[in-house]
C-alpha cells in the first residue's frame, strides 16, 4: 500500500501535527489521538465529512479512466512531463497532485522518476480508489482541494495540478524552497466543437488573469504556454468526455447518451490547455 511510504510528507487535517502508522499498521494517528483508517483499497481517507454534491462519483471516474487509456489526452501528459523535466538538475522526488482523479497524470511523472514517490488527494472516494491504482508510488489520500491540504510545511518539491481547485497559498506552504507548481487550465476554445455542437457548459473567461488573483501573491508565473491540437472521437469517447466532467452533475446519463447519438460518428474537437509553471515567493 504505497500511501504508507508517504506518511512522513502528511499532516493531522484537524490539528496540524505529524501522522504515524499505528502498531497494527491499519490506521495512522497524530499525537493528539487523531485516527484515521487505512482503506483495503489502498487509499488514506483524512477527509472527515461527507463527500460534497461535486464529488466525482464512480461513473464519472470510469468513463475518465476509459477516455485517458485510450490516450486522447496523451499529448497533454507529455506536455506536463516536459515542463517538469525543464529545469534539469535532481529531479524532483516529492510530488502532489492537488484533485488527482484517476492518476494518469501524476502516473506519468512517477514513471520518468524512478526514486520519487508521489501524493495524490482528491475529495471523491471513487477517484481516490482508482487512484491507488495507478501506480506503485502514488499514495492516494481523500481530502478537500479548497481547504487547509492535509501535507507537512515544505514536504512538497512539484505540485501538479490539472483542471482542477487551486488554492495558492495552500501550494506555497507546503513547497519546499525552490519548489514547483504545474497548473493546466482551459483556454475557451478548449472542446469548443463539442460544447456548442451539443450544448455544453461554457468555460469562462480569463482563466489565466483569474488564477493570477487567485493566488494572492503566494507565488509568482514563471513561464506559460498554450498546447493546442485536434482531436477525433467517435461517439463512445465523446460520451465518455462528456461523462467524465462537470457536465455530468448537470446532465442525467440518458440524456447525454441522447445528446451523443445525435452527433456525427467522428466528431473533430480542439484540445487546448494553457500550461503555467509557478514558484513560491516566500
Amino acid at each position: 500500500m504505497a500511501v504508507r511510504d508517504v506518511i512522513d510528507l502528511l499532516a493531522c487535517p484537524q490539528c496540524r501535527q505529524p501522522l504515524a502508522l499505528t502498531d497494527d499498521g491499519r490506521s495512522v494517528r497524530c499525537a493528539s489521538g487523531h485516527v484515521f483508517d487505512l482503506a483495503r483499497q489502498g487509499y488514506l481517507n483524512l477527509s472527515r465529512r461527507a463527500a460534497p454534491r461535486n464529488a466525482d462519483t464512480t461513473t464519472m471516474v470510469a468513463a475518465r479512466d476509459r477516455f485517458l487509456t485510450a490516450g486522447h489526452y496523451r499529448p497533454l501528459a507529455d506536455g506536463l512531463s516536459e515542463l517538469a523535466e525543464r529545469d534539469g538538475g535532481s529531479p524532483a522526488s516529492r510530488l502532489l497532485d492537488v484533485g488527482i482523479g484517476t492518476g494518469y497524470y501524476l502516473a506519468r511523472l512517477l514513471d520518468a522518476r524512478p526514486a520519487a514517490r508521489g501524493i495524490g488527494l482528491d475529495v471523491s472516494v471513487a477517484a481516490a480508489r482508482r487512484a491507488a491504482r495507478a501506480h506503485a508510488r502514488i499514495g492516494s489520500v481523500v481530502a478537500d482541494a479548497w481547504g487547509v491540504l492535509p501535507v507537512a510545511d515544505d514536504a512538497i518539491d512539484l505540485v501538479l495540478n490539472v483542471f482542477a481547485p487551486r488554492h495558492g497559498a495552500e501550494f506555497a506552504r507546503v513547497l519546499a524552497p525552490a519548489g514547483l507548481v504545474i497548473t493546466a487550465t482551459p483556454e475557451q476554445d478548449h472542446l469548443a466543437e463539442l460544447r456548442s455542437g451539443l450544448g455544453l457548459l461554457h468555460i469562462a473567461s480569463s482563466k489565466q488573469e483569474q488564477l493570477q488573483a487567485a493566488w494572492g501573491g503566494a507565488l509568482v508565473q514563471e513561464s506559460s504556454e498554450t498546447l493546442r491540437y485536434g482531436c477525433d472521437l467517435d461517439r463512445a469517447a465523446a460520451q465518455d468526455l462528456i461523462q467524465m466532467g462537470p457536465n455530468a452533475f448537470h446532465l442525467e446519463a440518458p440524456r447525454i447518451a441522447e445528446l451523443v447519438a445525435s452527433a456525427p460518428e467522428v466528431l473533430p474537437v480542439t484540445v487546448a490547455v494553457t500550461l503555467t509553471r509557478w514558484r513560491s515567493t516566500a
